[in-house]
């Protein structure tokens, strides 16, 4: 990002709502995943009177460089925390502190509403991801391992 460039992060909104599938479809891409998620399924459930997330959608000069997806989870040993389901970069804008930038604002957002923190989770073959929260001091739970039930 040159010094003529601006980056702004801002509260995602239903107009969004494009943008936003478009970013998830890229994301989704790059970890070779199907994606299932409609537009109305994301206006429905991120937009609505009982949203079940927030995003962050970061610009440079008013084009969409990434975004990051986040929600309330509960632990009964910590109590409340944000769960960050996604942090996305778009590869034309990667290497220039982005997701540093966003994954900040999300720990920001953590720490004003009162949470013990932030969790989520990086595939084990993401190098690029597990060097990144290094950088930025997360504990890897190793022992921990992740559970799905279809």
């Amino acid at each position: 990002m040159s010094a003529m460039e601006m980056l702004t992060i801002r509260p995602a909104n239903l107009g969004d709502v494009p943008t936003l599938r478009s970013l998830i479809q890229e994301m989704a891409d790059y970890e070779k995943l199907p994606l299932l998620i409609t537009e109305e399924d994301l206006a429905k459930d991120g937009f609505g009177l009982d949203a079940k997330f927030r995003v962050l959608i970061a610009e440079v000069d008013d084009e969409p460089a990434g975004y990051a997806l986040f929600f309330y989870s509960y632990s009964t040993f910590q109590g409340r925390g944000l769960f960050l389901e996604d942090l996305f970069v778009r590869a034309q804008f990667r290497k220039h502190r982005i997701g540093q930038a966003l994954f900040s604002r999300v720990a920001a957002i953590a720490l004003q509403e009162g949470c013990f923190g932030v969790m989520l989770h990086v595939l084990d073959w993401n190098t690029t991801a597990t060097q990144f929260y290094r950088k930025m001091n997360a504990t890897f739970l190793d022992d921990w391992r992740t559970v799905c039930l279809k």
